[in-house]
Order: C-alpha cells, then sequence, then structure tokens
C-alpha cells in the first residue's frame, strides 16, 4: 500500500537493532484517516470471506482493529495481556513473547466473545517473528474459531514471521512489508 509506505517513509524512524518507530501516526499518534484507509484495503482483501469478528492483541493493535471492525460491521475483540478482578468465567489462555518488549505475556481471550460459530480475522499493527501472531491462532484454534485471514500494516520482511506463516497456509496480508532498514541513513526499503 503506497500510501502507508509513504508514511513510513516520512515519518517512520529506523533505530539498531531492526526496530522501526512509527509512533507519529501508528501506535502512540493514531492517523484515523490513514487507518481507515488501510481498512478500505483489508475489506477489499478479504471481501469474500464470511468475516464476523476482528481479533487482535491489546495495546497497539487496538486502534487498528477498531477502525478495520467498522469497516466490516463486525465487533472487535482483544486479547488482553493482563488479568484484571472484572474479567470473569473461563478463558482461552496462552503465552507470547514480545519482540519490542522482550518480554513473555500471558495472553487471555473469554470464552464469551470467541466460539466455533466464529470467522475471525486477526489484525495487527506489526509482525516481526510471529509470536503473538501464533498465540492468537492458538487462542482461535482453542475456541475452535475459524481464521478466515490476517492483515498487518507493517511486516519486517528480514524476519521469518510472516513467510513462516504464509508456509503454514494462513491468508496473510501484509501492507507494507519491510525489507530492509539502515539505522545510519534512516534508509528504508519495501518489498515489491
Amino acid at each position: 500500500m503506497k500510501l502507508l509506505e509513504e508514511r513510513i517513509r516520512r515519518d517512520g524512524v529506523v533505530k539498531p537493532g531492526g526496530v522501526l518507530k512509527v509512533d507519529a501516526f501508528l501506535n502512540h499518534q493514531m492517523d484515523i484517516e490513514l487507518f481507515a484507509a488501510m481498512a478500505e484495503e483489508w475489506k477489499r482483501l478479504f471481501a469474500d470471506r464470511p468475516i464476523n469478528k476482528i481479533l487482535t492483541i491489546e495495546a497497539s493493535g487496538i486502534g487498528i482493529a477498531a477502525v478495520v471492525a467498522h469497516h466490516f460491521g463486525v465487533p472487535v475483540v482483544f486479547a488482553k495481556k493482563t488479568q484484571s478482578i472484572n474479567l470473569d468465567g473461563t478463558m482461552y489462555s496462552t503465552r507470547i513473547q514480545s519482540f519490542t518488549h522482550n518480554r513473555i505475556y500471558d495472553v487471555i481471550v473469554s470464552t464469551r466473545f470467541l466460539s466455533p460459530d466464529d470467522h475471525v480475522l486477526i489484525i495487527d499493527d506489526f509482525l516481526a517473528n510471529g509470536c503473538a501472531l501464533r498465540g492468537l491462532l492458538e487462542i482461535c484454534e482453542a475456541a475452535g474459531a475459524a481464521v478466515e485471514g490476517i492483515g498487518i500494516a507493517i511486516e519486517k520482511g528480514f524476519q521469518a514471521g510472516g513467510d513462516e506463516l504464509r508456509e503454514a497456509g494462513y491468508d496473510l496480508q501484509s501492507l507494507a512489508i519491510v525489507e530492509a532498514m539502515d539505522p545510519e541513513t534512516g534508509a528504508i526499503e519495501f518489498r515489491s
């Protein structure tokens, strides 16, 4: 998606260690017009699917997922990284390792909000090594929900997560795939 690639080039900041900061428009300050354009593209890409739920993980995926859910006319469910006192009943749970935060999270979704009747589109802001997505896929499998597709805003193509998920048979649609980044020059190369 050229619009997203242009925004990454203009406002993204390349840091050492394979880090791309896009907090000016994606995951701290959010550009809702950009999110709407991204949602329209995923709506086009997954138009033939019987999607009735959008699934993401807290926190930075929630904003994008909410706009996508609005375009599909379905609810969004987000996997929580922390247990709270207002969560009750049974939960699907898994453990994921965050590339960005370099820690392991217990991730949960209430069984009330995901079932075998659900046809899920997973949405997230970033895909690096794929740990978060594999966790969400495990939760869908435990619920018996059908994963209709995966929509990612920015994929780090130089890490294996996206290629592994595609090889596993998932319809993974990333709107911008970064092939290489240079922290010294700030140059970003995208997959064609």
